[in-house]
């Protein structure tokens, strides 16, 4: 029998194991790259956008409020296929999260 390593905490890492900002600042990034792909890209995006905003608002929303608020427009543009406005402001949201 083999023993159990129980002195760590069970389940994925938050963030994949990078830290709030970094993980952060790469999905945004990662969401204005594809939010103008037909093949998926809208969906995911949208879907990305709503998961940064909600980690940002858990972890500090008085900090990252103008940037949830980048967020939030950018996922209602991008919604109506305005992708250039929705690049824009992800763009925005990346530079205010900065590094």
């Amino acid at each position: 029998m083999s023993a159990v390593d129980v002195v760590g905490p069970k389940g994925p890492a938050p963030f994949g194991g990078a830290d709030l900002l970094t993980w952060a600042h790469n999905q945004v990034g990662l969401a204005r790259q594809i939010v103008d792909n037909p093949g998926g890209g809208l969906l995911f995006a949208t879907q990305t956008m709503g998961q940064v905003r909600a980690a940002l608002s858990e972890a500090d929303a008085d900090r990252w409020e103008e940037v949830i608020a980048l967020l939030e427009e950018a996922e209602d543009t991008a919604v109506r296929r305005e992708f250039a406005r929705a690049t824009e402001l992800l763009l925005q949201a990346e530079e205010r999260l900065g590094r």
